[in-house]
Formats: C-alpha cells, structure tokens, sequence
C-alpha cells in the first residue's frame, strides 16, 4: 500500500517530521536546505499530498498544478500566507493552512521593543563603534539616544501581535495609538489604547510599528505619500511584511532627513535587502528572525504537522486560512 506522500520545502525543526511519520506518512525533504527554483519546485512536488512549505517558497498556480491531482493540503510554516495562491488552491479544493503560534506573536512582539530599543538608543551603532576600538574614552555627548517614555507609539494592525506590542508599551510609559479595520474597545479598555486613523496616526506617532498582512490592499501602505505625512524625528519598525513598505520611498525619506531611523526585520524582495538601506546609519536591520526562538520554531513545525494530519485524514485543519 502507497503511503500519502508529504513534500517539505526547507528542513524543520525534527519534532514537526515525528508528527508527520508517527502519522503513517511518507516525508520526502527537499536534500539541498535552500530555496529551491521554480522549476526544482514543480519536480519535486510531483504526486505530493500535501506540501509543508516555508514563507520564503512560491506556491503558485503552476507550482499547484505541477503537484498533481493528489494535493489536499498546503501547510505553510509561519503566520503569513501571502507566498500562496490562496484563491487557486481554493479553485481546486485544495485546503492552505498556517501556523498562528502564541508563542511566535509574543515573540515578535518582544522582538519588536528589541527593535525599538536599538533604534532609540543606537545600540547597533555603538557596537560597531566599540569594535573598531574607537571609543577614546568616554565622551557625554556620545551617540545620543532618546527615551520611551512620554512618546507615542502608533501601532498599525491589532491583532494578537500588536496586542502585545500595546501591553508591553503600557510598562515603558509609552502613549499608544492605533489604526485597524474594525475598532477593538475591548482592547481599548484593556490596554488604555487611543484609535486613531490611519493618518492622524502617522502625523501624531513618534515611533511607527507595523503588524499587518500583505495584501493587495497593504501592498506599499507606507510609501511617499504616507512618509511625508510622518514627523521628521519619527522612527518606523517593521516586523510583518516587507511588501507593506516601499523600500525606494523610504530610502528616500531617510536620506534627505524627513525620518529619523527606521528598523525592519523583513524586506520588499526578500531574501535580497536593498544595498541602499545598508549603507544607512540610522537603519537597524535583522534577517527575518522575530520569531526566531527554539519554542517558537519547534510549535509552529508541530502546528504545520498536525494540520497535515488532520487534513490528510480528511478532517478540516485547525489553522485552515479562510
């Protein structure tokens, strides 16, 4: 008897594959450990019944249709699923199904301050200084940062990320503000958050955090136009999706000082980071790790599992995208 056959993009944290064979499934793993063209994709997910992919891989229509009649189940290994064709899968009865981990959004969200805090306080900036061995003594006026309190912190998107980002803030005395489609009283209440539009938010926030979806609708949500609306001396943090932001605008807007600093942990075409983003002081950047904790990373290759398992036994998947 032929086992159901699960094709694994990237290599994963080994409990997500215990998950996957305890199961009576056969785990096929891509043998390179790298993102895999588009033409390698096609090929090795040829008669798989379900594909566990990362956010980095492409699923799209001619990956899914290269994957044969049998696929039911694209299992994404991460929170965001915008590197699927969601409506095709959809199209063709195929479930897609990602990993909304507790732990991965506390997480980002503490990675988010980790952020905040290197931009404000010019951390990175003073490490490298160190190790050049420049320091010369201790100076007052030395690579003068800001404190937290008393600023206002615009958060864009509240769901259980920026819900955290607002509890966390609530300690560092920080005013928080935010933007969402539908607004949370409850989360008002509880957090003692302040709603605002998407605009007002811009023009009142000193620091800017990001925690939206990439969608066509966010696609380029900061741009020129937005930029401008910002104070010079604001910083913006990006944590969610590189796509949200226009790196060319922003490039823009630090260089010619109508924004003081910006952090980002992911980028518009990633894997590539704009050579122009690295060359800029005021720029603190990470490779895509917020979530990056052993915890995390072992709960989202068991979450991505199960919902393999569920779906292959014809169950409807607890993390089913709607």
């Amino acid at each position: 008897m032929n086992l159901m056959k699960v094709v694994v993009t990237r290599k994963i944290p080994r409990v997500g594959i215990d998950v996957l064979e305890d199961a009576g499934l056969e785990v096929v793993g891509n043998p390179s450990d790298r993102l895999l063209t588009e033409a390698e994709m096609k090929d090795f997910v040829k008669g798989a019944d379900a594909i566990l992919c990362l956010i980095v891989d492409r699923i799209d229509k001619e990956v899914i249709n290269a994957a044969g009649s049998n696929l039911k189940i694209i299992a994404n290994y991460g929170v965001g699923f915008d590197n699927i064709d969601v409506e095709y899968s959809k199209s063709k009865g195929i479930m897609v199904a990602n990993t909304p981990s507790e732990l991965s959004s506390r997480a980002v969200a503490e990675f988010t301050f980790g952020l905040i805090f290197a931009l404000l306080k010019r951390i990175v900036e003073g490490d490298e200084f160190a190790r050049r061995g420049d320091m010369g003594g201790w100076k007052p006026e030395i690579f003068l940062g800001e404190n937290l309190e008393g600023k206002t912190l615009g958060i864009i998107g509240l769901g259980r990320i920026g819900s955290l980002v607002a509890q966390i803030a609530r300690a560092f005395g920080l005013r928080v503000v935010y933007n969402k489609r539908n607004r949370d009283l409850e989360a008002e209440k509880r957090y003692k958050l302040e709603y605002m539009s998407f605009e007002n938010l811009l023009r009142e926030s000193d620091i800017v955090s990001l925690h939206i979806p990439l969608t066509p609708e966010t696609k380029h949500l900061i741009n020129s136009r937005t930029l401008e609306l910002m104070k010079d001396d604001a910083y913006l943090i990006n944590t969610s999706r590189g796509g949200v932001v226009d790196e060319v605008a922003l490039v823009e807007y630090l260089k010619k000082g109508k924004l003081a600093g910006a952090a980002l942990d992911v980028y518009e075409y990633e894997p590539e980071i704009n050579p122009e983003l690295c060359g800029l002081p005021n720029v603190v950047l990470t490779p895509h790790i917020a979530s990056s904790v052993q915890a995390v990373r072992d709960d989202m290759a068991i979450m991505a599992a199960k919902n393999i398992v569920e779906a292959l036994n014809g169950k409807v998947p607890t993390n089913l995208v709607k």
